[in-house]
C-alpha cells in the first residue's frame, strides 16, 4: 500500500470531499472517502499568507496501490487547482 499526501489552498473540505466522491469514492461516517481501491482522509487548517490574510489549506492523504493512486491524485489535483489554487 502506498501513501500520498497533498495540500491545496483555497478550497474547502466539503469541496474536496465532493471531488473525491465524483472520482468514485463514497463518503463514510468516519469522515474518510473510499472506494474499493483507495481511501482518502481530508483535513483542513487556516494558514497565514501575509500579515493580515489567511486561507484554508486542505490536506488529503491518499492510500492505495500505486497504479490506482497516481491517476487519482492527478485528477483530484486538476479539479482542486481549477477551484482554488
Amino acid at each position: 500500500m502506498v501513501r500520498r499526501e497533498r495540500s491545496f489552498r483555497g478550497i474547502s473540505e466539503r469541496l474536496a470531499i465532493r471531488y473525491l466522491t465524483n472520482l468514485g469514492g463514497e463518503h463514510r461516517e468516519d469522515g474518510t472517502v473510499a472506494s474499493e481501491d483507495w481511501t482518502a482522509t481530508v483535513s483542513s487548517e487556516k494558514v497565514d499568507i501575509g500579515p493580515s490574510m489567511s486561507l484554508t489549506e486542505v490536506t488529503v492523504v491518499f492510500e492505495g496501490n500505486e497504479e490506482t493512486l497516481e491517476p487519482l491524485v492527478d485528477k483530484f489535483a486538476q479539479k482542486a487547482m481549477r477551484a482554488g489554487g
